[in-house]
């Protein structure tokens, strides 16, 4: 079976930072395939500043179209409702030896308010990724309740971070400023095509 990593978020948009550390952690996990799932409707984000499901796909799909080993799904655009993580991850019918999830050192600490944490960690191996600079200690009281939560503990690769964050991507798009060298030229084409993040929150 081929070992594959799911990378997923709102990617709104999707940015170089993302996209080095998908690359990055191919070889560090001896990876197949990275597989991009942009979400439909995150659960613990509001939708008012979010783009369009269709257009945050189509941005993913672009970003990637050139890498090898890098692949986009629709799955949870197609799939009514909140974009679940587990359900995702049941969808896929990959072996738990080849699937791994992705997610950042924040995020992990808030897991278990996700829709049933234990369960997908008993479906795909979880991948924690600490910003650069993070203070991220896997032996600390509050990463070890998640662990205990869970029922496993966590791989944590340290990989590049680069300083770019979508927020700031959207807030320079509404107030006219160059978003150049921080996604790739595709994706800033569609971002104005579409006259995406031209109001709204940052």
């Amino acid at each position: 079976m081929a070992r594959t990593a799911v990378f997923g978020g709102s990617f709104n948009p999707i940015h170089y930072g993302h996209l080095l550390l998908a690359d990055e952690l191919l070889e560090a996990l001896a990876l197949d395939h990275v597989l991009f799932v942009p979400a439909a409707l995150p659960p613990h984000k509001s939708p008012a500043y979010l783009a369009p499901a269709e257009d945050r796909y189509e941005m993913v799909r672009l970003a990637t179209a050139g890498h090898p080993k890098f692949a986009v799904s629709d799955l949870e655009l197609r799939r009514p409702g909140p974009s679940y993580t587990v359900d995702t991850l049941a969808a896929l019918c990959v072996p738990r030896d080849e699937l791994f999830l992705i997610v950042g050192s924040e995020t992990f600490l808030d897991f278990l308010t996700w829709r049933e944490p234990k369960r997908i960690a008993e479906l795909a191996r979880i991948v924690v990724v600490p910003r650069v600079g993070s203070a991220f200690d896997p032996e600390s009281a509050a990463v070890q309740k998640v662990v205990r939560g869970i029922g496993d503990e966590p791989l944590v690769v340290r990989v590049t971070s680069l300083p770019i964050s979508a927020s700031d991507l959207r807030r320079r798009v509404r107030e006219g400023r160059s978003i150049a060298y921080r996604l790739p030229d595709a994706v800033i084409a569609l971002i104005r095509a579409r006259g995406l993040y031209r109001s709204g929150d940052a």
